[in-house]
């Protein structure tokens, strides 16, 4: 039974835990441009063949500032920005493709934003087509779309559609209308219900609802009667988040106070409705955050054990090498990170040089690696074991004291050799994971880094 004295305890900062080491401890002083491109060889030639490569392209365009919104992006209603930009994250691709010396066997695809379709149809379909061009298709490949219900049109989806794409995000976060007035994210349930029965129509197999609690002047009645407008699309899957509020790093979310905001209790509360009737939909819940019908991907890759989480979040697809095309793009060799410059026009200007866009990153240690390997199997199965090498690695070591803590309050149980979340502890997963985080520990923050679990 989860208890106020839990919520109030674990209401802390936290990681997200979609890379580790978290990008606010990466070694900045990496990378080396050399390095980086040896280790994502090294990757490719490891993986390419066997499980294929995933790409991560960053669209950055909207037309409107969703005031609630983290993402990194640039407001315009001026599309002739679209081709221009299209041509940079192709020619970035080119020069990855020139690194890696081979055919590229693409199993993932993933177009993120911004507003992915801020773009034409035509347009997406040749930055497709340019980055299928040279590459192999993988027998398991999926490709995925974020998408704005308000101007996702049938020609993008029937588009996306013909070169391959079965998956597609749609981002309704509440249906409230004073919620949508004040984060400046107006769309009604008729262009969702008309974008969702399209895209059923054509053909695609799994569609997702990007909803948030914890909104400005969101109430618990306002998110029961989203939930039952959603209830009547029964979407595959849902990403229900909780909403960061980080206005030092997004100055959008100054349009609102922290007064507009639900407390602690009052967001917890926001959470168990949504969980609870979710559950009573059929929906399962997955991983952190994330609910899916038992028909859908997600739901078998946790069934089977393979899930697996990225800078995308969860997939049922695991791919040891992504790589992110576009402004603020990162990608992840396994053995390293790198992240792509945020500005466009400091995007053009490397391009333009026949420079990757790179401007910070992380080499793994074989402690984060190690590290890495025990969060994400937490994160993903919701247990973890080790052999030896584990009570002889100190930081590990630590992680395991720190847990016992979180073991006296029901959240885990911890065995000789492995350790396992409980039904109650998959609530606070980010907070079981952070007692691993080594690099956390060892440097804690004078300020404020990450959104509160």
């Amino acid at each position: 039974m989860i208890t106020q004295q839990l919520i109030d305890k674990y209401h802390v900062a936290a990681p997200r835990y979609t890379s580790y080491p978290t990008v606010p401890y990466w070694d900045t002083a990496f990378p080396d441009l050399n390095k980086w491109k040896e280790s994502v060889k090294f990757s490719f030639d490891q993986s390419n063949n066997k499980d294929g490569i995933s790409l991560y392209v960053h669209l950055p365009f909207c037309e409107s500032l969703c005031t609630y919104c983290g993402c990194n992006t640039r407001i315009t209603k001026n599309h002739q920005v679209e081709n221009p930009y299209l041509q940079a994250v192709l020619k970035e691709w080119e020069l990855y493709r020139d690194i890696l010396g081979g055919r590229p066997l693409i199993r993932e695809i993933h177009l993120g934003g911004g507003t992915p379709t801020f773009f034409s149809a035509e347009n997406l379909f040749i930055l497709i087509s340019g980055l299928m061009e040279g590459s192999d298709l993988h027998t398991n490949a999926e490709f995925s779309f974020e998408a704005h219900p308000n101007n996702t049109t049938e020609a993008h989806l029937k588009t996306l559609f013909n070169v391959g794409f079965r998956r597609l995000s749609l981002g309704i976060q509440d249906f409230d209308p004073k919620v949508q007035l004040i984060i400046n994210r107006v769309q009604s349930f008729e262009q969702v219900e008309e974008v969702t029965i399209k895209a059923r129509q054509i053909g695609y197999t799994s569609i997702n609802f990007d909803l948030i609690y914890g909104l400005p002047l969101q109430t618990p009645d306002g998110l029961r009667e989203t939930l039952f407008q959603v209830e009547k699309l029964m979407p595959d899957r849902i990403a229900f988040y909780s909403y960061a509020h980080v206005p030092w790093i997004k100055p959008g979310q100054r349009s609102f106070t922290e007064n507009d905001l639900p407390n602690a209790i009052e967001k917890q509360k926001l959470y168990e409705i949504g969980r609870e009737m979710f559950t009573s939909m059929g929906y399962v819940e997955i991983g952190m955050d994330h609910f899916a019908l038992k028909t859908d991907s997600l739901f078998k890759a946790e069934f089977s054990k393979k899930l697996h989480r990225n800078f995308m979040g969860y997939t049922h697809q695991y791919t040891q090498l992504m790589i992110g095309l576009g402004v603020s793009s990162i990608s992840d060799s396994w053995f390293a990170f790198a992240q792509n410059v945020k500005k466009v026009e400091d995007y053009y200007d490397l391009l333009d040089k026949n420079q990757l866009p790179i401007f910070k990153g992380h080499r793994l240690s074989e402690e984060d690696l190690l590290i890495r390997k025990h969060i994400l199997n937490l994160m993903c199965e919701g247990n973890t074991s080790w052999d030896h090498t584990f009570s002889i690695n100190k930081v590990l070591e630590d992680g395991l004291e720190r847990l016992k803590v979180i073991e006296e309050d029901g959240l885990v149980k911890i065995g000789e050799n492995s350790i396992e979340v409980t039904r109650l502890g998959k609530r606070f997963l980010r907070n079981i994971c952070m007692t691993l985080d080594a690099r956390l520990w060892a440097d804690q923050p004078e300020s404020q880094l990450f959104s509160m679990a």
